[in-house]
């Protein structure tokens, strides 16, 4: 099963040299890619199944060349893809022949930090984690914490609403976004919000957030930053099976507990992210939860004896703390390495739902239901506290069957979490890849109203189009 793309346009195709010269007047001779060979490296982004050759790659220095390419490209019909890291597992990212990859890349510095309005204002290319760093020394961090912020930038955190592990506690990409520079599809610029804690007017800042790149192009960005804990100390729980960690997760949240991070892996995860990273996870357990909390020693003492009281409710087997910043450091680099070393080891489809924590233990004996059928080995790795759910589906990428039955076997999973109260995306976003499952979360009247917001802020749908709707909406060819 293949996910399709609209027809390109031929009309587009045959006027390339016009319009790479167009470009050419508004760009740097490094800003523009045109060469085949050099394009090829834009064809995909993390969600690697698919691709295709852009029609030139744009590499813009400020927000006025933004604005620029955005307004030729407007006059001459031109879709545009914008690009960050490239770090979407959802094919958010993807051109199509007759478009151009806005690339921002380029646009990457710090440009204001305000300590004691605890706010950093940045490029949209700036890495996530580099704002933490940026930060540290003073005591302050940047809460969102994917497991890609060495690489991923805060662009494409904005277009697709990133989370991370320490999303329980602090929130996602949208709980700390004060404000964006967008430019939008003709070219003009608009600042949302601002330093303030709470904008006047309507939010729009709520409704740029998660919007994949389709309302506008986001080149700069105001995010808040928060105080250090005082001190910090994950704990490892060990279970007999998934489904009495998964019980012990709704336990937890139902007692009102809110630890800073609560990540879940099951054995064949334990067992994959071991054999990479060497952090001394138990092996000889069904299922494993890393549960993270912070305060001064006597808070996290009080928290954390909650939350074993509750563990042996629930049968735990294995409970072990921290006992040092480098033991700290190796527990979280398994868990932040799991994509990474299951890529070792085969390829594999990773599913980003989001169901009610009190649905995770049904989910999960569902999710090794729905794999067994098809004959595919899973691994689970994913931000418990908040249900979302992270199958590794593992597959052969070059047999046509394997990767048709992976491909079912992550529509199911999808299928499921909606089923069961929750969505289709948690952090991801909807890509290509959950495009046409979008019918199945939204009824048609949803649908549209939908379109119509996308439509106000780009008429002509050129921006990032064949992503998020179904393609017989406005996107079919």
């Amino acid at each position: 099963m293949s996910i399709p793309f609209p027809v390109p346009d031929q009309g587009i195709l045959a006027r390339r040299d016009e319009i790479i010269a167009g470009l050419g007047q508004l760009l740097p001779f490094e800003g523009l890619i045109v060469t085949l060979d050099e394009r090829r490296a834009f064809e995909t982004d993390a969600l690697t199944a698919y691709r295709h050759v852009p029609l030139a790659v744009a590499l813009p220095r400020t927000t006025e060349e933004v604005a620029a390419v955005l307004r030729y490209c407007h006059e001459h019909g031109v879709k545009v893809v914008a690009r960050g890291a490239g770090t979407s597992l959802s094919g958010g990212a993807i051109p199509q022949p007759d478009a151009i990859v806005l690339g921002l890349s380029k646009l990457n510095k710090i440009l204001d930090v305000n300590f004691p309005g605890r706010t950093v204002r940045v490029q949209a290319g700036v890495t996530n984690l580099s704002i933490t760093e940026a930060v540290s020394a003073e005591g302050f961090f940047y809460a969102p914490d994917p497991s890609s912020q060495l690489a991923c930038t805060i662009g494409g955190n904005i277009g697709m609403n990133s989370g991370g592990a320490h999303c329980l506690k602090y929130g996602v990409t949208t709980n700390n976004v004060l404000g964006v520079r967008l430019v939008q599809m003709d070219g003009t610029i608009l600042d949302i919000g601002g330093d303030a804690l709470d904008a006047p007017g309507l939010d729009l800042l709520g409704l740029i957030v998660g919007s994949e790149g389709q309302l506008g192009i986001v080149t700069e960005a105001t995010v808040r930053i928060l105080r250090m804990a005082e001190d910090a100390r994950p704990v490892l729980f060990g279970f007999a099976t998934s489904e009495e960690a998964a019980a012990c997760v709704a336990a937890v949240i139902g007692a009102g507990i809110i630890p800073v991070a609560m990540e879940f892996m099951d054995q064949e995860a334990i067992i994959i992210c071991e054999a990479f990273a060497k952090a001394g996870y138990p092996l000889d357990v069904g299922a494993m939860l890393i549960i993270e909390v912070e305060g001064s020693g006597v808070e996290m003492d009080a928290q954390l004896k909650r939350i074993v009281d509750i563990a042996h409710e629930h049968n735990v087997q294995v409970v072990r703390e921290s006992k040092s910043a480098m033991e700290t450091a190796l527990i979280w680099k398994g868990r932040k390495s799991a994509f990474g070393a299951t890529g070792r080891i085969a390829d594999y489809i990773c599913m980003d739902g989001t169901v009610p924590t009190g649905q995770l233990t049904y989910v999960l004996k569902r999710t090794a239901e729905i794999c067994a059928s098809y004959g595919l080995r899973v691994a689970n790795v994913f931000h418990a506290g908040d249900g979302n759910m992270h199958p590794l589906i593992m597959y052969n990428v070059n047999d046509p069957e394997d990767a048709r039955k992976a491909e079912e076997a992550g529509m199911d999973l999808l299928k499921l979490c909606v089923e069961v109260g929750g969505c289709l995306t948690g952090e991801h976003g909807v890509g290509i890849e959950k495009r046409d499952l979008m019918r199945f979360q939204f009824n048609p009247e949803d649908l549209n109203q939908q379109m119509r917001v996308r439509a106000v802020f780009d008429p002509q749908w050129l921006l990032n189009p064949a992503k998020v709707f179904p393609l017989d909406g406005r996107d079919a060819a």
